[in-house]
């Protein structure tokens, strides 16, 4: 009776040492927060990249008495301005939107992307060993991308929302031997943050050169025409000035000079030579820009005069865009 007794104590002990092995202990907590990502005031109308960072914080605490590695991984969705256009994510204001790039690296070739929206492309992944009882922090910058041009934008701030970091915690096994981020689901975590770009409602102008060409004598009207375009933020009203020159004294009184000699000459809104362009408001065009170059002919006229000494004469006229 005793030795059965013995026995079964054994054989209990036992079978609780086993329990005790076999039972889970992983044990960790790992948080999240991501800095907003602005990108300031951006001027959409010519080529060229606007750049910007947000920095993902993480900490983790090892809670138990192992030394455990965990994997994380770093998923961000299209973010609340839009659907994604390839691999594009979008600020959006109202209807106007900004297609924009989020990356991995500063090189910004590495899009930054999510394993459930496979066409944003692959998420980063942190490995972190953190020792029992410890807390391990790591930073990792999230590198923002706006390309031009992208004229059609309207004036004004466009944001995205996102709540789409995802952090998941590996365990036991090696890196080695460890899930990959595409499987990994469990314990996600999504902390906010905006993206965000101010739209510069702006304008650019460019001026062709007006060459009224070579002539002998100025005893008859002479005609030329060249042209301004204009490229204005999309619904932004605006009007087009010309000065009169470094020496003229009113819109068809310019003066072309050489030495102390001169030609008068006059520039017109019109074929006809009726409207002159100048500065007062009755004297120049308007329009409301739409995003894309709006040209607008420049009519040149030298009236007869008495013709001063050979030689090339020329002028400068500054134009005022006004918005």
């Amino acid at each position: 009776m005793h030795t059965c007794t013995l026995r079964g104590l054994i054989r209990w002990c036992l079978v609780a040492g086993f329990l005790m092995l076999s039972a889970p202990i992983s044990q960790a907590a790992c948080s999240f927060s991501v800095t907003n990502l602005d990108f300031g005031a951006v001027n959409l109308l010519g080529a060229g990249n606007r750049d910007s960072a947000a920095t993902v914080n993480i900490s983790c605490t090892n809670t138990d008495i192992l030394s455990l590695t965990y994997r994380i991984c770093l998923n961000l969705n299209a973010g609340g301005g839009g659907p994604a256009v390839s691999s594009a994510r979008t600020l959006s204001n109202g209807t106007s939107t900004i297609t924009y790039g989020l990356f991995q690296d500063a090189a910004r070739t590495t899009p930054w992307g999510s394993a459930t929206a496979t066409a944003l492309g692959t998420p980063p992944q942190v490995n972190l060993l953190v020792l029992p009882g410890a807390t391990l922090t790591a930073t990792r910058t999230i590198y923002g991308r706006i390309s031009g041009p992208q004229p059609s934008s309207l004036g004004g701030l466009h944001t995205s929302l996102f709540s789409g970091v995802l952090g998941a915690n590996f365990t036991y096994a090696p890196l080695a031997l460890a899930t990959a981020c595409s499987a990994i689901t469990q314990n996600p975590t999504r902390p906010q943050f905006t993206v965000q770009a101010t739209v510069d409602r702006t304008c650019n102008v460019l001026a062709q050169a007006l060459n009224f060409g070579s002539h002998g004598v100025l005893k008859s009207v002479v005609d030329a025409s060249s042209s301004i375009s204009v490229i204005c933020s999309t619904g932004l009203p605006y009007s087009v000035a010309l000065n009169n020159g470094q020496t003229g004294t009113s819109p068809e009184q310019r003066r072309m000079t050489r030495l102390d000699r001169f030609i008068t000459y006059g520039l017109y809104r019109n074929a006809e030579r009726t409207l002159p362009w100048g500065t007062s408001a009755a004297q120049t065009i308007g329009s409301i820009g739409t995003g894309t170059a709006q040209p607008y002919p420049v009519f040149g006229r030298i009236q007869a005069q008495n013709t001063p000494p050979a030689g090339i004469y020329n002028d400068t006229v500054v134009v005022t865009v006004t918005y």
